[in-house]
């Protein structure tokens, strides 16, 4: 059925391999040739998923990002299988996509803790640089029509920097994804970066400002809820990485829903705050596999969380198809009553 194109940002949370949730969603909604993406705002893995789909992009349009995006994952999984940090004999029986008993990942977690990766990897190693340089054309992802936002955390200020599409190299993916107690900060200019999600996971700001779209899908990876306590001690601090990885999103969606009540819908900077549309993409399934699960990236677990992504979004697609370019469907407001 021929409609009108509804022209959408999309705002990608980072989460490691998990972030093949959002290359689901991303898959499904590129088969829709009436929603026309603008911008895409990403952090760490969400980070790289826009990158990937907007150089895709250039080389033909919607099936050129689901290609691009496809072999990208493809180069995630091969290049973890020459990693230590593989599911032990008994996750692999039991049917577990964590690592909690893996040795190799209770050796680097307990490491960790003693070590930093100036210690451990004083060359600065990151198997990620080649799956990049192999999967996205940074000169082509310069020209691409689809506007980049990628969060980075300054170590120096503790501020974000947002880097642009002509600003995007492997570096800037890195730097978005840069866990510090895993990899050594990354360098840009003269400046140390760690990992986006610390001050904005993703940062939503930019698309409002700078983008044509008034429709902001955000994709969440990281659970905001939890139903029970967490009680040992690698469960808390999995609920603190997650409370801290949303808290920032969480604020700005506050600030969002605070201007669009306040903000002038006549002209100029207010008109685009009081337009903006928001909604979300999510799975509870998420919430089921452990911190550990992202440095996971198996095939089969990959395409697993691909399916799920494609799933959330045809759902999605089902129950708000038709409210896309007219209302929002995720109520912000409600963050406002919890101040």
């Amino acid at each position: 059925m021929d409609r009108d194109p509804v022209l959408i940002d999309l705002a990608l949370q980072g989460g490691g391999s998990h972030g093949a949730f959002t290359w689901g969603v991303l898959d499904r909604l590129l088969e829709e040739p009436w929603l026309d993406i603008a911008g895409i705002s990403g952090t760490s893995a969400g980070a790289m998923n826009a990158a990937v789909l907007a150089d895709g992009w250039m080389k033909g349009e919607a099936k050129g990002a689901r290609k691009a995006l496809n072999e990208y994952w493809q180069r995630i999984s091969r290049a973890a299988a020459f990693s230590p940090l593989q599911r032990s004999f008994f996750e692999r029986i039991t049917g577990r996509w964590t690592l909690d008993t893996s040795p190799a990942y209770l050796a680097m977690d307990f490491i960790s803790r003693l070590l930093s990766p100036y210690d451990l990897n004083p060359l600065g190693l990151n198997p990620l640089r080649d799956v990049l340089a192999d999967s996205i054309d940074f000169e082509s992802l310069a020209r691409s029509p689809i506007k980049l936002f990628v969060t980075a955390t300054k170590v120096k200020t503790g501020r974000g920097r947002i880097f642009r599409n002509h600003e995007i190299t492997a570096d800037v993916l890195l730097a978005s994804a840069c866990l510090p107690m895993m990899f050594r900060a990354v360098e840009i200019d003269g400046e140390a970066y760690w990992d986006g999600g610390y001050v904005g996971n993703p940062t939503i700001t930019p698309l409002v400002r700078e983008s044509d779209a008034h429709d902001t899908i955000l994709v969440q990876i990281n659970p905001t809820e939890r139903a029970n306590t967490p009680r040992s001690a690698a469960e808390i601090i999995d609920r603190l990485t997650e409370i801290s990885f949303n808290s920032p999103l969480t604020k700005e969606l506050r600030m969002i829903a605070l201007l669009r009540q306040v903000a002038d819908p006549g002209t100029g900077e207010g008109a685009r705050w009081a337009q903006m549309r928001t909604h979300r993409i999510k799975s509870d399934l998420l919430a089921e596999f452990g911190a550990s699960s992202k440095f996971n990236a198996e095939w089969e677990f990959v395409t697993l969380l691909r399916d799920e992504g494609r799933r959330a979004a045809s759902e999605f697609l089902d129950a708000n198809a038709d409210h896309l370019g007219k209302r929002s469907t995720a109520d912000l407001d409600v963050l406002l009553k919890e101040c």
